[in-house]
């Protein structure tokens, strides 16, 4: 409640619409700092049939602000066909920065960040996250998703299973809430913490992984670099083999290395 900008306030205090995620969630802010606006509910599975009666409020003269249960419009929340039909028909769309879970992550991670990758929310079934988790893990800039709390323990050991128990991560609990909480440490350690308490599996989660090279830096794991496991062992070995042995040394998964082992064979022989 409390994150909200001065500039979002006075802004929300001159428009004459609230666009929101949750119009009771939003009201309750309206209410809270004496604002008058009217609501009009904007979530994901009403958001193309409210685009033609806002872009008549907008044709009209009307002012209409977006808002979001929390965080930035559009950033993993809904929002964006507004804003592209918005531009298409020609009206004025102004940004006003305000809070960001993945911003506010980052910032306490702990990890050093003149990049990174933002993965929204991992995908629900088992195989197509296994498969974003393979691709994230030989990244070598950290990658924050956002989880939720019936999943976060599935996905933190697809993380472990794939990553290896060394790579560091942040796990990122209620942001700027009562009961914000932040664990941080090597994959296996961070897994045991939320496993052993039921508390730390209940809320809305970041996670941020650390790269492939990210967390050496940090001075606390010497968790071996995929490549630099790969590369020898590829100068006498096959890609099977190589990576076979390479999944012992690591712990990391044998058909993720076996996939970055062709990478590396192929650019090799270029």
């Amino acid at each position: 409640m409390r994150d909200i900008t001065l500039r979002a306030l006075d802004t929300l205090a001159c428009v004459d619409w609230v666009a929101a995620e949750n119009t009771r969630r939003s009201r309750y802010l309206l209410d809270y700092y004496n604002l008058n606006a009217r609501t009009i509910s904007l979530h994901e599975h009403n958001e193309a049939s409210r685009i033609p009666r806002l872009l008549r409020l907008l044709a009209s003269g009307y002012s209409v602000g977006l808002v979001s249960d929390a965080g930035t419009p559009l950033i993993s929340d809904p929002g964006a066909r507004l804003v592209a039909a918005a531009h298409a028909n020609e009206v004025r769309v102004v940004t006003v920065p305000g809070a960001s879970s993945v911003t506010a992550a980052l910032a306490v991670a702990g990890f050093d960040v003149d990049g990174f990758e933002f993965a929204g929310f991992l995908p629900a079934k088992s195989s197509a996250r296994r498969k974003a988790v393979e691709e994230l893990a030989i990244r070598r800039k950290p990658t924050i998703y956002f989880e939720a709390p019936h999943r976060v323990v599935e996905s933190l050991q697809d993380l472990r299973e794939i990553c290896g128990g060394g790579r560091w991560v942040v796990v990122a609990r209620e942001l700027t809430k009562v009961h914000e909480t932040l664990l941080r440490g090597p994959l296996q350690d961070v897994i045991h913490m939320v496993e052993a308490n039921k508390n730390q599996q209940r809320g809305e989660f970041v996670v941020i992984v650390a790269g492939r090279s990210d967390q050496q830096s940090t001075g606390e794991s010497l968790q071996l670099d995929i490549d630099d496991v790969l590369r020898p062992l590829l100068a006498e070995l096959s890609v099977k083999q190589a990576a076979s042995l390479a999944a012992r040394i690591t712990g990391a998964k044998r058909n993720m290395l076996y996939k970055r082992a062709l990478e590396i064979s192929r650019s090799s022989s270029a």
